[in-house]
């Protein structure tokens, strides 16, 4: 198997990780270490990759980074109650230009979600995040994004991709996979409104940080019809992290940024999750932490996944219907978890890459509103992207 692109975790780290509890988090992953090389894949469901590229980063001055701190913490945390394995396969360096490291970065998510492992990957600057989407290309045949940011990154599309622009560049280049794309803790001040009217007229998702900070769960429906879950640090408020790392003052706190992590980690459907924007400073042990607990909180979701969207079997669910406006609209709820959906009406007549779209998560809240005559927003804007 071609891991040639990573490089083994610093001889720096593992000392570090030899003094810690024999219970400890990092005294039980596969690791890639210079002595023993690359670990075995065979059981592994979660696998780590750090990413060291920073270079299109519209803020770049030539700085460098190692991500040896995070790994500290996260090594030195305790795990839960846990059956998955999970392996740290080291980093994938620069390459000789950016594009390069894209090209690694794909191939290795690539190998790993056709091995059913999902790669966590820990990155410099967020046009990853396109690297990443590109290496669905040969997998489905159409993929949700959700991005955990304070901007839509949509920027100017005909310029040279950066880390504030590369969503226009997933939506604009050939092959066209991208089926839904939603933002999560967006706040209005950082974004154009050319911007926003953009993604409505898309009908693509944006929840803004006042929303999701009165109700966390209104994005649990979106992070579990997502395929990539990606998370800019800048979203989450100055006030929680280290020097280097403060952007705004205002943001997700810790928790929220932990809980949406946990509602990507349960969420069926998510077979890659990556933390991009990541630039250490000498007080780092803040923001190492908090990603560190972000990561333990994706993982301890991917341990509490339930298979509970098989319809198959009658018993396994309810089936209600109800009318809005002529249009007959029909929800199911799982008996296992208590999760909602809504179905989504095949137009016969259009030609669309969406069969396996024909349910929509949504929450329990959709269907009392339906039954007061009032169409859900995720139902609405399926549709609609079912008729283009």
């Amino acid at each position: 198997m071609n891991f040639n692109f990573l490089s083994p975790v610093s001889d720096l780290v593992l000392a570090h990780n030899e003094l810690l509890s024999t219970q400890a988090l990092g005294r039980k992953l596969k690791i890639h270490s210079e002595q023993h090389g690359i670990p075995d894949l065979d059981d592994v469901e979660i696998a780590i990759i750090g990413v060291l590229e920073n270079r299109n980063d519209i803020n770049y001055i030539g700085e460098e980074f190692q991500l040896n701190e995070i790994r500290k913490s996260f090594y030195s945390l305790f795990p839960g109650i846990w059956n998955t394995t999970i392996a740290d396969l080291g980093d994938i360096n620069r390459g000789e230009s950016v594009e390069d490291t894209y090209f690694a970065l794909k191939e290795s998510v690539s190998i790993l979600i056709k091995k059913k492992i999902i790669p966590v990957i820990l990155g410099g600057s967020q046009d990853l995040t396109y690297a990443n989407y590109r290496a669905y290309d040969s997998l489905i045949p159409m993929v949700n994004i959700v991005n955990v940011d304070a901007q839509f990154n949509l920027g100017d599309s005909s310029k040279p991709i950066k880390n504030n622009s590369f969503v226009g560049k997933i939506i604009l280049d050939q092959p066209y996979n991208l089926f839904n794309y939603a933002t999560i803790g967006y706040q209005t001040y950082f974004n154009a409104q050319e911007e926003i009217d953009l993604m409505d007229s898309l009908y693509f998702e944006s929840y803004r940080l006042g929303q999701v900070s009165n109700d966390i769960t209104i994005v649990e429906p979106v992070l579990r019809d997502a395929n990539i879950v990606s998370i800019d640090l800048n979203a989450v408020r100055g006030s929680e992290l280290s020097l280097n790392q403060r952007y705004s003052p205002n943001g997700l706190d810790g928790k929220e940024i932990c809980a949406i992590s946990r509602y990507a980690g349960i969420s069926n459907k998510v077979t890659s999750f990556g933390l991009y924007e990541y630039k250490p400073s000498s007080d780092d042990d803040m923001t190492s932490m908090l990603i560190a607990q972000v990561l333990w909180y994706f993982i301890e979701g991917v341990n509490c996944r339930v298979k509970d969207d098989d319809f198959q079997d009658e018993s396994s669910y309810q089936k209600f219907i109800t009318l809005v406006d002529d249009q007959e609209l029909v929800f199911y709820k799982s008996n296992k978890t208590g999760r909602w959906w809504i179905e989504i009406p095949f137009l016969a007549e259009v030609n669309n890459k969406l069969k396996r779209h024909t349910l929509l998560p949504c929450m329990h809240q959709d269907y009392q509103d339906a039954c007061n005559n009032k169409v859900p927003d995720r139902w609405y804007k399926a549709f609609q992207k079912n008729c283009v």
